[in-house]
């Protein structure tokens, strides 16, 4: 199996482990990584405007090699438009949940590498919200946009999985 992909796009749900899975696909074969939520927040967990967010996002859209982590259904589509693969991580509700309280604990008061300075590590109830109801809500919808793309994609069940891939893509 030969890695030949440039414009990587990792998304699920939050919790997943989208922006781990991205630092470690961007080590492995040395491609920039972007994370969205570094785009969208200000510090204070103040978002962008729309405007704002869509011109960050185009400059990023248009270097010729990068991972960007992230859902943002919004912009999906358009960011499908110039990847070459994507990668879906379809992540129990449950794991996704425990992973998101865990990482809050982790960073308690302090601001995760994949974000915004200043915006401290917290569940807020509405992120919560989402992760319980992402299955329902979110996931029927980015797969829908991801299947007409015609992109090339992958989807992992498991950490374990997306683990055993990158290890088989590492040692071709």
């Amino acid at each position: 199996m030969k890695f030949s992909y440039k414009r990587i796009l990792i998304i699920g749900c939050g919790g997943a482990g989208k922006s781990t899975l991205a630092q470690k696909i961007g080590k492995a074969f040395s491609i920039p990584v972007i994370h969205l939520d570094k785009l969208y927040w200000l510090p204070g967990w103040v978002h962008r405007t729309n405007e704002d967010f869509e011109c960050l996002l185009e400059i990023e859209l248009k270097k010729s090699a990068w991972i960007i982590d992230g859902n943002y259904q919004r912009t999906f589509a358009e960011r499908l438009l110039y990847a070459d693969f994507c990668i879906f991580l379809d992540i129990d509700t449950e794991i996704c949940l425990k992973s998101a309280y865990a990482r809050a604990e982790e960073y308690h008061g302090r601001t995760r590498p994949d974000m915004t300075e200043g915006c401290e590590e917290i569940v807020r109830p509405d992120f919560e919200d989402w992760i319980r109801h992402y299955q329902e809500n979110a996931r029927p919808e980015m797969m829908r946009i991801l299947e007409k793309s015609k992109v090339p994609y992958q989807i992992f069940t498991t950490r374990q999985e997306s683990e055993q891939w990158i290890k088989e893509l590492q040692s071709v």
